[in-house]
């Protein structure tokens, strides 16, 4: 333990410094950089500091505005769309109240249309029944004459007597 006491006493003591003018000189040179950094860099420092806060928030609340934007045009075009919807569903409900009316009124001329035709074909039938019958007159009435002329013997060429022979056959039956 001597040895340690020795040598301690001769190694220079860290807390102790052997030369008091470095430790001045030092503690002098720390408090100029110190002041010189207190007095300009460190104002320049916090304006930076400022700024850089004051441009954070306001990017915030901007982003907050824009957001409360997007909030509001997101609900208008909501309330668009439902509208639009409600819109699409009231056309398509006309379009088929015109569809219906279309179609009725369609087969309302069918119909229409369809008396007309059976109405002309009835007509057109009787027509051609008549045109028949006076055809078919005409050919017994001639058919009749013949058979007659030959029956009777006598000749029935004169046509008001065909006419008068042939109308009181066919009234008579």
């Amino acid at each position: 333990m001597s040895d340690l006491l020795a040598v301690s006493s001769s190694a220079p003591n860290p807390l102790f410094p052997p030369n008091w003018t470095e430790v001045l000189v030092g503690a002098l040179a720390f408090c100029t950089v110190f002041g010189v950094l207190w007095r300009i860099l460190l104002p320049r420092i916090m304006t930076t500091l400022n700024e850089r806060t004051d441009l954070i928030e306001g990017g915030l609340a901007r982003a907050a505005e824009t957001q409360a934007q997007a909030d509001r045009l997101r609900e208008q075009y909501q309330a668009q769309l439902a509208d639009v919807r409600h819109e699409a569903a009231r056309l398509r409900e006309q379009s088929r109240a015109e569809g219906a009316a279309i179609i009725a009124e369609m087969r309302v001329q069918a119909q229409a249309e369809a008396r007309r035709i059976t109405e002309a074909a009835r007509a057109q039938i009787e027509a051609d029944r008549r045109q028949a019958f006076s055809s078919l007159r005409a050919e017994i009435g001639t058919l009749s004459v013949q058979l007659a002329s030959k029956i009777v013997g006598e000749s029935l060429e004169d046509e008001a007597r065909q006419s008068g022979v042939v109308d009181r056959f066919l009234t008579h039956g």
